[in-house]
């Protein structure tokens, strides 16, 4: 190691790379980290942390409107969209500011430079022209909301990176997509007042999470006021004499909009680095292929996180750059572990999940007992809100060990991720049933549902 400048070089400044330089660094090892952009990747700068803030100034209406039930006077209130944006500015400044100071507080090196691969121990940086040597380099460089080239009229539309950061906000948007960013952005806009359509080419919304979750959501975002169209594409995109939009959907509806927002997936953050002059292989996708303990098929080089697209999650990315560090500079060899994985919808309601659905429960198990429960929460029964929580947990009826947890409704997020400590120890529902419940609560439900509401087998509901 002592003929390179660095032990480790890392290339992208998100979550997963800034770990691994810091964790490295504080090991002693010389450490480089170089960031085209800016410290925090997509996570702090342009999604996870702007997009909760978001969250929250959207659900205000609804706090002031059920405050009524309880005996609170609200005036008019009103809402000021530069103001949100500012300071969801002066946050991630802070934040970014963060993740820098803590490479450099390890011993860390940081540099504001994009980043190419010479060959398997060298590195490029075009912002200061000048080239560094590496005995270990590591690929951290995330990803981007996937283009729409072959749209007519794409150039019209935004996507979540513009979202946070419009000059004004829209009096009326079309939402394209049906994953996370789509349905978390079409209850953002509508909180704040913009009449929000969403457009799916799918059957449902929110493909791969649980059925009666996503059918319960769509129901419950149509009656707050959002359309959801599904099986719908956009033919085209026109801009107005007017400086509006228009959108032919599927079938020959024209939807006019302020913007058209496209959400239709993420892209590897992988071209223009120089990887295929070193010859690093790539998967189908355009994401660079690694093996279980995130190793390219160049013995010293490295990549994790969005980048791989193995799972697209900033937690993720996190986890397996400790593995990372493990396996490289410990000599404990750590592949990361991404089996039964808690995450969060940050929808209105929310909804928390870790584990199977009960349709991929069925594809594995030949008997399943559905314990399911919905109900109004308690903080709706005086405001009046006629909006209902679902809980629902998928069970091995021969081991009744738990498969998975779901839940719709305030506070999932919180419920999913301490769900996903006993799911992950392979806890049965035996050991839920001899959980005492917190009373009252929501998430007692989780231990008080004794009978299953019903049971599959072989596929067939009995």
């Amino acid at each position: 190691m002592a003929g390179y400048d660095y032990d480790l070089f890392v290339i992208g400044g998100g979550s997963g790379g800034v770990r691994a330089a810091r964790v490295a660094a504080a090991l002693g090892k010389r450490v480089g980290i170089a960031e085209e952009y800016r410290y925090g990747g997509t996570c702090v700068i342009r999604g996870c942390v702007p997009k909760k803030l978001y969250v929250y100034a959207s659900q205000f209406p609804e706090h002031f409107a059920d405050a009524a039930g309880y005996g609170w006077t609200v005036p008019q209130a009103s809402f000021d969209w530069q103001t949100l944006v500012a300071n969801k500015d002066r946050e991630i400044s802070r934040l970014e500011a963060i993740y820098k100071k803590n490479v450099q507080g390890a011993g860390g090196e940081t540099f504001q430079s994009r980043a190419m691969l010479v060959d398997p121990h060298v590195v490029h940086l075009l912002g200061e022209d000048r080239t560094v040597t590496a005995d270990q380099i590591l690929i951290a460089t995330g990803g981007r909301p996937a283009p729409h080239p072959a749209l007519p009229g794409h150039e019209y539309c935004i996507f979540s990176n513009e979202a946070f950061d419009l000059q004004e906000l829209p009096k009326a948007i079309m939402i394209e997509g049906g994953g996370y960013i789509a349905v978390e952005f079409a209850n953002i806009f509508h909180g704040l007042g913009v009449d929000t359509t969403l457009v799916y080419r799918g059957k449902e919304i929110l493909s791969r999470f649980d059925m009666d979750l996503r059918r319960m959501l769509h129901e419950t975002m149509e009656k707050k006021g959002i359309r959801i169209l599904c099986h719908a594409v956009s033919e085209w995109i026109r801009k107005r004499p007017d400086g509006r939009l228009d959108a032919l959907l599927t079938g020959g509806k024209v939807l006019t909009v302020d913007q058209v927002m496209l959400a239709i997936g993420r892209l590897p953050n992988a071209e223009n680095m120089g990887l295929e002059g070193v010859g690093i292989e790539m998967t189908q996708t355009g994401a660079i292929n690694v093996d279980q303990y995130s190793r390219t098929n160049i013995d010293n080089i490295w990549a994790i996180g969005d980048v791989t697209n193995r799972v697209q999650l900033t937690p993720v990315a996190i986890h397996e750059a400790m593995c990372f560090v493990e396996t490289a500079f410990k000599g404990n060899p750590t592949a990361p572990d991404h089996d039964t994985i808690a995450t969060a919808v940050f929808s209105q309601p929310e909804i928390g999940t870790v584990g199977l659905s009960e349709d991929e429960a069925v594809k594995r198990f030949s008997d399943l007992e559905i314990y399911r429960a919905t109900f109004r929460p308690m903080r709706h029964t005086l405001s009046g809100r006629d909006e209902r929580m679902l809980m629902k947990l998928v069970v091995d009826g021969a081991s009744k060990k738990v498969l998975g947890a779901h839940i719709l409704g305030p506070d999932a997020g919180e419920m999913a991720q301490l769900l996903g400590i006993p799911l992950k120890a392979g806890l049965t529902k035996d050991d839920f049933d001899r959980t005492m419940a917190v009373h009252p609560t929501a998430a007692e439900e989780l231990v008080t549902m004794y009978k299953p509401t019903y049971r599959v087998k072989d596929g067939e509901r009995v």
